[in-house]
Parts: C-alpha cells; sequence; structure tokens
C-alpha cells in the first residue's frame, strides 16, 4: 500500500453522514469542508433568514471540490426541530455517523450588567442545543449499534475561565462536562464524545470583543503569537471523526497555538 492509500483509508470518510449544527458559521463551515474533503456527506444546519446565504456558498465550494452536501433549517435549541432534523436527515441520506454540535453564541457584558434575558439567551443556544444535539443523535447512534463520533465545539474557557465573558465561559465548561459524562457513558456502544476547543481564530461571534488590548492579552498568552487560521481546525476534526481516532473519547482537543499550556 502506497503511502497516500494508507492515509486515504486512514481518514477516510466515504459513506458516511456528518452533520453540523452550526454549519453556516466560519469554524464550522471550515469544518464542514475537511469531512466533506475525506468523503463524507455533509449537512449544514442553520437557522431561516440567517444562515442560508452563508450555508448555500460553502456548499458551493464543497461542490467544486468535489464533495456533497445540502443545507437543513433548523433551530438546535428545539427539541422538535433536531428531532425533525434527524428524521429527515435519514430520510435522504440514509444514516448519520458524525455529529458537530457547532452552535454558539458570545457576549463580553461586564458581570453585573448581566442581565437574566443575556444569560437565558447564551445558556440556551450554547448549552441547551449541544445538550440536546447530544440526546437527539446519541440515542440514535447508540440504538444503531454501530458507534459513531459526537464533537462538541468547546473553547480554551472550558478548560481555564476567560475574563469578560462570563456566561460564555460558565456554558463551555458544562460542555466540557457534558462531554466526559457522556464519552463514560458510552463507551462500550463505540459512540465516541469529544471536545474540540479552539484557541482564538477570528470569527463573527468573537470580533466585537477582540478590542486593541484583548488582542494584545491574547498574543502574550499565546505562544504561537498568532490567531489560528480556519484551516487548522481541520486536522483535529478529521481525527476525532474518523477511524484514526477510534480510541479517542473524552478528550478535550486543543487546537489554541499553546494557549492552555501558558502560565505566566
Amino acid at each position: 500500500m502506497s503511502t497516500q492509500n494508507y492515509l486515504d483509508t486512514l481518514f477516510s470518510l466515504s459513506g458516511r453522514v456528518a452533520v453540523i449544527i452550526g454549519g453556516a458559521g466560519e469554524l464550522c463551515g471550515t469544518m464542514a469542508e475537511g469531512l466533506a474533503g475525506a468523503g463524507a456527506e455533509v449537512v449544514l444546519v442553520g437557522l431561516a433568514g440567517r444562515d442560508e446565504e452563508n450555508a448555500k456558498a460553502r456548499l458551493a465550494r464543497i461542490a467544486a471540490a468535489g464533495g456533497k452536501g445540502w443545507f437543513h433549517i433548523a433551530d438546535a435549541t428545539d427539541l422538535t426541530q433536531l428531532q425533525a432534523l434527524l428524521a429527515a436527515v435519514l430520510k435522504r441520506s440514509g444514516r448519520v455517523d458524525i455529529l458537530v454540535n457547532g452552535a454558539g453564541i458570545n457576549s463580553s457584558t461586564p458581570f453585573l450588567e448581566i442581565t437574566e434575558e443575556e444569560f437565558e439567551r447564551i445558556v440556551r443556544v450554547n448549552l441547551k442545543s449541544i445538550f440536546l444535539g447530544c440526546q437527539v443523535f446519541g440515542k440514535y447512534l447508540v440504538e444503531r449499534g454501530q458507534g459513531g463520533s459526537i464533537i462538541n465545539m468547546g473553547s480554551m474557557s472550558g478548560i481555564v475561565p476567560l475574563s469578560r465573558v462570563f456566561t460564555y465561559s460558565l456554558t463551555k465548561a458544562a460542555v466540557h462536562n457534558l462531554s466526559k459524562n457522556l464519552a463514560r457513558e458510552w463507551a462500550l456502544k463505540n459512540v465516541r464524545v469529544n471536545v474540540l476547543a479552539p484557541g482564538f481564530f477570528p470569527a463573527e461571534q468573537n470580533r466585537k470583543v477582540l478590542t486593541p488590548d484583548r488582542v494584545a492579552s491574547i498574543m502574550g498568552h499565546t505562544p504561537m503569537k498568532r490567531f489560528g487560521e480556519t484551516r487548522e481546525l481541520i486536522g483535529a476534526t478529521l481525527l476525532l471523526a474518523s477511524d484514526a481516532g477510534s480510541f479517542i473519547t473524552g478528550a478535550e482537543v486543543a487546537v489554541d497555538g499553546g494557549y492552555h499550556a501558558m502560565t505566566i
């Protein structure tokens, strides 16, 4: 077997179907491209009236590269819509093997000014959506009995607290905890649950908090002294999604330029 064939076989996702909640966004959209490039059929999931154009552009790039995918409208914070999403994917694509749980929003509101409405909105999007996604798709994967991979989008704030993003940080800490708990629960079913924890990647949800002093602080705490590029998430995504990562579950995979390893 040639080196290229060996790598293609190790990381191949041919014949598999990946559902990417938040796939119209910058980070998860790039991850979707990587999954499609490895052979998976990808289903990008987003909101009506907000995500269609981004998803259309992303799917066009995937198709131009020889990949296959489609877009489904669903609110990931709504159990009924997630159940309908699963049913739609099974009807159209026949199976689900990979779930990327990537819905997320952020806010830099000072702690004493955070309203109950803002708190509940961030918890609903960042935590409830992942909780429900794991319930709906995890149930299917467990009952199917053929294994599968769930990749929950975490954060550096799930590992160490980050200033200025209080509600976001607590939701991500909860996502990390939930993922480890489910990894233990479903290990014997070969349903792997892992956290992909990006460092600092400029994206739509965090650009408003990347003030000059904030950027200086981030660079001072990142050994590589730069932001990540979205394509740099693909390698870890393929590892966690494919058979190359068959013994990886309950892991927090940091793609952060060394941020979480830095102390003083």
